[in-house]
């Protein structure tokens, strides 16, 4: 009697413990509703007294919208409580929709509820019984001007250039007019610009210290070429050295008083730029004048030499070759900044009023396009073989561990879902003839989605698939909601799934695209129309 006392005591606390650990139950009245119909989603759970229970709430639960949230019903059992949490669900597009798994919070921690798939039937409508009515005419509609600050930017953009540009080749011009000034001789450019000096009344406005620069400039440039005497990088000492160093090496009659001179007005040129000095007026107009003397002496006392001729003939082609080709360097350069700007504004304007769509598909290009007109191959895959065009030959990739049943298994595939393309084959041969439902291998698909790929609001649509070749086929097609890592954002999938079953063969195929690219939806059409299967072997 003990010993039956004891155990009638085990089973309780074993019951009870297994009660207490029941997940929350799932269920529907219905899976399969017409248009716009109710269906009614029940959860249940049993918890202790003091358990706080949260059941989810939300517009809508996946694609199915919720109509209502009904009170918590909750019914005493003991010291345990019953609670049931109902909803009203609907949708207004028919298909095959996936009600996901649902978090109910019990004391913080989360149960899963099960998914289910919902059938939605569209409503057969008998056109012979509803009125008919004549065609109305076509009714012209003004065209809405809601685009007209698209066309005023643009033009604002294309005045702005065309003002940039004008100006730009107006500054550019007039620099080359200043550079094209090409003296035949150094005599003749030191004498030009020691005119140019004086017509700027430099010293006579105050600016004496830029006036000694540019007069001691001049001075030095033509000892520079004229003479080969480095005096434009020398200290006024060098300068003299030298000076006197390449009289004696041409045979230069100098007189002593023209190099004093020079160097006279060197230094009171370094005591005006280093030591704040301000010479009077005649001292500046007597300096003046012996620079002027000085050239003119220097230019004389240099005997006349063919060489020296053919030589200075020389550096004159070469200075005329090197600024004709800074010349056409500017050129080139202005006009590609030029093309540049127009480039940058053309693509912010076909930005603004056509969108990035228009620019990749016409300008940038576009990867899917590329793969549309691109030469397609057409190839057999697994056993039983498919057979398809594709725009590239698909890829082997490893099999996991076969099932007991499966003689053989292969898997082909090219793109992910990052690169907004996914196209994927795969091939089952059983060892035995067996009989496979393909609403459950889709519904299987589906589940991957939803695990590998995190899919949320899955929407799934299936429709009978002909071959033509006497086999049978099912296909699911619809979209996703997909989290895309790489660009930190949620992104929405288009898939297609078709599914064939043979006596002892399973044959798959998906493709996966952006839903936004038409592209991407032409490659999947084209490769389904292009199907073809064959038995197994």
């Amino acid at each position: 009697m003990k010993n039956n006392t004891f155990y009638i005591l085990l089973l309780v606390l074993v019951g009870t413990f297994s009660y207490g650990q029941k997940r929350v139950t799932t269920s529907v009245d219905s899976t399969k509703i017409k248009i716009g119909a109710q269906i009614n989603l029940t959860l249940k759970t049993s918890v202790d007294t003091l358990s706080n229970v949260v059941f989810p709430e939300g517009t809508t639960f996946g694609q199915l919208e919720v109509l209502e949230s009904y009170p918590t019903d909750t019914v005493k059992e003991n010291d345990r409580y019953l609670l049931t949490k109902r909803y009203g669900l609907t949708q207004f597009d028919s298909g095959k929709y996936l009600l996901p798994s649902l978090k109910v919070l019990i004391n913080n921690k989360p149960f899963s509820t099960d998914s289910l798939f919902v059938e939605v039937a569209s409503v057969k409508v008998d056109t012979l019984k509803q009125k008919m009515y004549d065609i109305k005419g076509i009714a012209e509609v003004k065209e809405p001007m809601g685009n007209w600050w698209k066309w005023l930017l643009g033009i604002l953009l294309l005045a702005g250039i065309g003002v940039l540009i004008y100006f730009l080749a107006k500054k550019y011009k007039r620099k080359e007019k200043t550079e094209e000034i090409v003296y035949a001789t150094p005599i003749e450019k030191a004498v030009s610009l020691l005119k140019n000096l004086e017509q700027k009344e430099l010293w006579q406005k105050g600016e004496i210290k830029d006036y000694y620069s540019q007069l001691t400039d001049i001075a030095r440039t033509y000892i520079e070429e004229e003479i080969q005497v480095p005096a434009m990088e020398s200290t006024t000492s060098e300068v003299i050295a030298g000076l006197r160093s390449a009289a004696v090496r041409k045979k230069m009659k100098i007189s002593k008083e023209t190099v004093e001179n020079l160097e006279r007005v060197l230094r009171q040129a370094d005591l005006v730029k280093f030591a704040k000095s301000k010479p009077l007026e005649f001292e500046i107009a007597e300096d003046r004048s012996k620079i002027e003397k000085t050239i003119f002496t220097l230019h004389k006392a240099i005997p006349e030499v063919e060489e020296e001729e053919d030589e200075s003939l020389i550096l004159d082609a070469k200075r005329r070759e090197l600024l004709l080709k800074k010349k056409r360097k500017r050129k080139i350069l202005m006009a590609s900044f030029g093309i540049g700007f127009l480039v940058l504004i053309a693509f912010g304007y076909f930005m603004a009023t056509s969108g990035m769509d228009y620019l990749k598909d016409n300008f940038i290009g576009h990867p899917t396009k590329d793969l549309v007109e691109g030469e397609w191959v057409k190839s057999d895959y697994g056993n039983p073989a498919v057979t398809m065009e594709t725009p590239k030959v698909l890829k082997r990739i490893a099999s996991s561990k076969l099932q007991a049943n499966v003689k053989e298994s292969q898997r082909f595939g090219y793109g992910s879902i990052v690169g907004g393309l996914s196209i994927s084959v795969a091939t089952t041969s059983f060892k035995d003839t067996v009989q496979v439902p393909l609403e459950k291998v889709i519904e299987r698909e589906i589940k991957i989605f939803e695990a590998s790929l995190k899919a949320k609001d899955v929407f799934v649509k299936q429709d009978k698939f002909d071959t033509g070749e006497g086999i049978t086929g099912q296909k699911a097609y619809g979209s996703m909601t997909v989290y895309d890592a790489e660009q930190d954002k949620s992104v929405k999938l288009a898939y297609q799934i078709i599914v064939f079953a043979q006596d002892g063969g399973l044959q798959e195929i998906i493709i996966m695209h952006l839903d936004s690219d038409e592209f991407g939806a032409q490659i999947a059409d084209r490769i389904i129309n292009s199907v073809e299967l064959k038995k197994v072997n």
